[in-house]
């Protein structure tokens, strides 16, 4: 099938068009920077999301669309009200407008667990926005969609942006990690390779105009999560705990009551958490020691 990545540089959205162009797709790879991911028959448009000609020529003779495009961080999000509303809200329409007019089969969308909690913040409100839009089209149009509500990825090609990678990074760098919130805060890890091959599953039939679910299945307490990494770094690690209430993330569940349903889809193969971890603790090694160079997994220093 001729596939439309929206936000296919990014950290997620690339992991998606690498699993889609080894599965036979052919993959356009939209997105306001090049990605350095590329892979060999990818097609890459650089624009912004908000070029309306852009966006429609990017989705004409597509047969199924994806949305992984825009503010991504809670953080970000907060700061930002307008920012916020036109890349995640308008953007998105805009997208779904051309998906109408081209008669796309399926479009796909990257929303959150927090979508319907009280938590999130104006990154939550934007994707609640983007879901009723969503819905809405398939309800006028017949534009049949699948809305994937993702947990706690990390993994390869994260910036400070995600927690695990700010984790890594602010043991190796200072030997002291800060989170806002609590240590028993409970998330559902998922490896960004495991939630990317889940993401190709949802184009079967059985996923049409659903709400599909997708973390990990290793609950954990961020303050073992924290303990499991100082002990993989060999201790020395600092913890502090801050107030969360400014970062509008949850506690223990981002649900509250509410009549949407949504199927959970666990990947049915897993990367080993302890084994996801060490290989962001290698990926942040090296770019914190770029005089480093790696033969047969050792690191030495270059001559």
């Amino acid at each position: 099938m001729n596939i439309t990545v929206f936000g296919g540089s990014g950290f997620l959205g690339s992991h998606v068009c690498d699993k889609l162009t080894e599965a036979g797709h052919k993959v356009t790879v939209f997105d306001i920077h090049a990605s350095p991911w590329l892979k060999a028959g990818q097609t890459m448009i650089t624009a912004n999301i908000l070029d309306r000609e852009a966006v429609d020529a990017a989705i004409k003779g597509a047969d199924v669309v994806y949305n992984f495009a825009g503010i991504a961080d809670i953080g970000e999000a907060n700061m930002s009200i307008v920012r916020t509303t036109e890349l995640n809200v308008l953007g998105n329409s805009l997208v779904l407008d051309a998906c109408v007019r081209h008669k796309v089969k399926r479009f796909v969308f990257a929303s959150t667990l927090y979508v319907y909690s009280k938590d999130g913040g104006f990154y939550r409100c934007s994707k609640q926005a983007c879901e009723l839009f969503i819905e809405h089209c398939q309800a006028t149009y017949g534009l049949e969609y699948t809305i994937l509500r993702y947990g706690s990825l990390y993994g390869p090609r994260s910036d400070s942006r995600n927690a695990i990678y700010r984790f890594v990074r602010e043991a190796l760098e200072g030997k002291r990690i800060s989170y806002f919130g609590h240590p028993t805060a409970l998330r559902e890890y998922v490896h960004v390779e495991d939630a990317a091959g889940t993401t190709l599953e949802i184009l079967s039939p059985e996923f049409a105009n659903q709400n599909v679910i997708i973390t990990g299945n290793q609950p954990m307490q961020v303050g073992d999560l924290l303990r499991m990494l100082a002990e993989m770094l060999g201790g020395g690690i600092e913890f502090e705990f801050l107030d969360k209430d400014a970062t509008g993330h949850y506690e223990i569940t981002p649900y509250s009551f509410s009549p949407k349903i949504g199927r959970k889809l666990i990947p049915r193969l897993n990367i080993d958490l302890g084994q996801g971890l060490l290989k962001v603790i290698e990926d942040v090694h090296r770019e914190l020691n770029p005089e480093l160079s790696s033969v047969q997994d050792l690191l030495l220093e270059k001559q």
